[in-house]
């Protein structure tokens, strides 16, 4: 099966001007404003390929932005993927040796007996990550699709995202059968914890268009927090509100048994079957079908399909919000 591949709109930049760091870690800034305040991390790479959250993070390291209040932590995360980057071949560089955003558990990390090229990067993340109140990790996709918010599966992922306002899209979900992600790591996933985090999906991973989503959810999370001012930020990146949020419950993952995995239509995301029964795809030869009426399918892609690879999730729109008056707001 051979898919058609994307073209390539934005440029990659090259971070090596970045590489030292100043945290003992390479790819991680972190500067302390001295005044109280949260420690808020912007992460870009978290798959080698997905280069809007580089652009982003790139240009506030050189526009040097700094905290007026907190800790701000800029950070490149899997930048041997990165390196690897060819455009003959742009998925190859999602990653190394595996998914570096299922190794997000306290116990794979302390397992050293276990060892990957993306397992010793978040071992030498973690001393960062784990002072980080709030993260926003940036991220793409493999479908050109409308961005999403992924909120994880607890509340205060979507209030936390309905304060963000975009983009229009949240989805509230568990995680994937291999593992678990950087968003959902130790206090960022505990109820109980005031830590949180999102991971934004801008688009698709070489459009444009993901580029000003990235900008615009990067701006508005930093003014949210309350470490920056909006005169600290580059001019022309928040856009405009969307006027209504969606909130989009994932009741359960469809995983691929094997490489016989094929999907009814070329769907990218957001599609809603209205009646329960539809099928959408086949694997290994039997239909798989929608649940229950007004069923989305989440970020459905065969791009990586292999054995126990998640090809889509399966949501229902739980709510919806409205922000026509926020929008007004925004505009005197």
């Amino acid at each position: 099966m051979t898919l058609d591949a994307y073209p390539i709109e934005v440029e990659f930049p090259d971070i090596s001007s970045h590489a030292a760091g100043n945290t003992g870690i390479a790819y991680m800034h972190t500067f302390d404003s001295g005044s109280a305040g949260p420690h808020v991390m912007i992460n870009a790479l978290t798959h080698g390929n997905e280069v809007c959250g580089a652009i982003v993070v790139d240009a506030l390291l050189r526009a040097r932005l700094r905290p007026r209040h907190g800790k701000l932590t800029l950070s490149f995360a899997n930048v041997d993927a990165y390196a690897r980057f060819n455009a003959a071949a742009p998925d190859k560089a999602r990653f190394v040796d595996q998914d570096f955003n299922r190794v997000w558990t306290a116990a794979k990390l302390d397992d050293l007996a276990t060892r990957s090229s993306e397992l010793e990067r978040a071992r030498a993340m973690r001393p960062v990550v784990d002072t980080v109140d709030l993260l926003l990790d940036l991220h793409s996709m493999h479908e050109k699709s409308a961005p999403l918010i992924v909120a994880g599966p607890l509340d205060k992922g979507i209030e936390l995202s309905a304060q963000l306002g975009s983009p229009a899209t949240v989805i509230c979900d568990e995680g994937h059968p291999e593992g678990r992600r950087m968003r959902d790591y130790e206090g960022f996933g505990d109820a109980a914890s005031p830590k949180n985090a999102l991971l934004i999906e801008c688009g698709q991973h070489w459009e444009a268009a993901a580029v000003a989503v990235a900008r615009d959810s990067t701006a508005r999370f930093l003014l949210l927090s309350g470490v920056v001012d909006a005169s600290d930020l580059p001019p022309g990146w928040i856009m405009p509100l969307p006027g209504e949020m969606r909130v989009v419950r994932v009741t359960e993952p469809v995983v691929a048994k094997s490489m016989d995995f094929r999907f009814a239509g070329p769907y990218t995301g957001l599609e809603v079957f209205e009646k329960a029964g539809a099928v959408i795809g086949w694997s290994e030869g039997h239909p798989v079908a929608t649940p229950y009426d007004d069923c989305m399918l989440v970020m459905p892609s065969l791009r990586q399909l292999r054995p126990g690879v998640t090809v889509v999730r399966l949501g229902q729109i739980e709510r919806r919000i409205d922000q026509s008056s926020r929008k007004e707001e925004q505009h005197t």
